[in-house]
C-alpha cells in the first residue's frame, strides 16, 4: 500500500510542475503582450483614409445638404455615380425585358443602366419624380434599349398590377423584377414614431415589395428572376431606424421564403443587403450636418456610389451567371460590418 501511494504522489508532482511550466509560460507571452501594448500606444494612431478598391477613384467628401422628399437626385450637389464607365456589357441579359421600382435615382437607375448595357428592356417605375426618370430614360436609351416610365405608388396593388400591364404590352415579356422602391426616416425614439409614419415604412418597403412580386408572377417563366433590395440595417439593426430596419429584415426573409416557393417553377429570388450609398435617400432623410459625415463610421470609411452595386444585380439577374443561386443575401457593405 505504501508503495502505491508514494507512486500517486510522485504523479501529482509531476503533474503540478507541469502546470506551473505552463502558468509560468503564459506569463511571459502576457507580460510580452502587455508590453507591446504599451509601445503601441507610444506611437501616433495614423489617420484612417477612405479605402477605394474601384476601378475609379470614388468621393470622400459628401455635401451637408438636405433635401425635401421623395428626395431629387437633379438636385444633389454631389451627383451620384450610376454610369460606370468601366463596366463592358456582354449580353448577359439579351433579349430580356426588366422592371425596375425606385429606377429614377440611386441603385435603382443604376440597375436600369446596367441592365440595358447587359441587353435588356426597362421599365422605370417611380413616385413623382419626372426629371430623374427622364434622365434615367435617357441614359437607358442611350445604351440601344427601350425604357418605359411609369409613376405611381407601390404601396397601391391597383397601381402595381397596372404597370405590369403597360410593362408586358410594351415589351412582349417580363424576366425580371427588382423590388426597389423605398421609404425612410430616422427618429430619435420610439415613442417619436407616429402612426402614420410607420405605415408609409411598411407599405412602402414591404407590402409594396409583395404588390408588385404577385402582379409580375404570372407573367413570369422558367429562368426569370426576382431581386430584392435589402439592407445592412436588417442584419446589424440601427437604433433611430427602427421601422426601417424592420421592412428590411422582413425583405430579407420574405425573399428567403419567396425563393422556396418558386422554385419548382424555375423563378429565382434573392436580395442585394447594401451598405451605405449615396443617393437622394439619406439627403432627404438626416439633416445636413448628418449627411456630410454619412458613411464614414463604414469598413471603408465612405459611402458606396451606386455604380458600385448595380453589378451585383446584373449578377443575380442573369441566368448565365447565377441560375444556382437562389435565396442568397448578397452584401455589398464595403466589409464584414458595413
Amino acid at each position: 500500500m505504501a508503495t502505491k501511494k508514494a507512486g500517486k504522489s510522485a504523479k501529482t508532482g509531476g503533474s503540478a510542475k507541469t502546470g506551473e511550466a505552463t502558468a509560468a509560460r503564459q506569463r511571459s507571452i502576457q507580460r510580452e503582450a502587455l508590453q507591446a501594448a504599451k509601445q503601441a500606444k507610444k506611437k501616433a494612431p495614423a489617420k484612417k483614409s477612405p479605402a477605394q478598391a474601384s476601378a475609379r477613384k470614388q468621393p470622400t467628401r459628401l455635401p451637408a445638404q438636405h433635401l425635401a422628399k421623395p428626395g431629387k437626385e437633379a438636385d444633389l450637389d454631389l451627383q451620384p455615380r450610376f454610369t460606370a464607365p468601366d463596366y463592358a456589357g456582354s449580353g448577359k441579359l439579351e433579349g430580356m425585358a426588366a422592371i425596375v421600382t425606385g429606377g429614377d435615382s440611386g441603385i435603382g437607375r443604376a440597375v436600369a443602366v446596367l441592365f440595358a448595357r447587359e441587353g435588356a428592356d426597362v421599365a422605370v417605375l417611380h413616385l413623382a419624380e419626372d426629371g430623374d426618370a427622364q434622365e434615367t430614360r435617357r441614359h437607358v436609351e442611350a445604351e440601344g434599349r427601350r425604357c418605359l416610365v411609369i409613376a405611381g405608388d407601390v404601396r397601391d396593388p391597383a397601381f402595381c398590377e397596372d404597370a405590369v400591364g403597360q410593362v408586358v404590352d410594351a415589351f412582349g415579356r417580363l424576366d425580371v423584377l427588382v423590388n426597389n422602391a423605398a421609404f425612410q426616416q430616422h427618429v430619435e425614439r420610439l415613442e417619436d414614431l407616429t402612426d402614420a409614419h410607420l405605415q408609409e415604412t411598411l407599405q412602402t418597403n414591404i407590402a409594396g415589395y409583395f404588390h408588385m412580386a404577385r402582379a409580375a408572377l404570372p407573367h413570369m417563366e422558367q429562368g426569370a428572376s426576382i431581386i430584392n433590395t435589402g439592407s445592412e440595417t436588417g442584419i446589424f439593426g440601427n437604433p433611430k431606424l427602427l421601422d426601417y430596419s424592420a421592412t428590411k429584415g422582413a425583405i430579407h426573409a420574405f425573399t428567403l421564403s419567396l425563393a422556396s416557393n418558386l422554385l419548382d417553377r424555375g423563378i429565382r429570388v434573392n436580395c442585394v443587403a447594401p451598405g451605405p450609398v449615396w443617393t437622394p435617400l439619406n439627403p432627404a432623410d438626416k439633416p445636413a450636418e448628418d449627411v456630410a459625415k454619412f458613411g464614414k463610421d463604414s469598413d471603408m470609411g465612405r459611402p458606396a456610389q451606386p455604380e458600385e452595386l448595380s453589378p451585383a444585380y446584373v449578377f443575380l439577374a442573369s441566368p448565365v451567371m447565377s441560375s444556382y443561386v437562389n435565396g442568397a443575401i448578397l452584401p455589398v457593405m464595403g466589409g464584414p460590418r458595413g
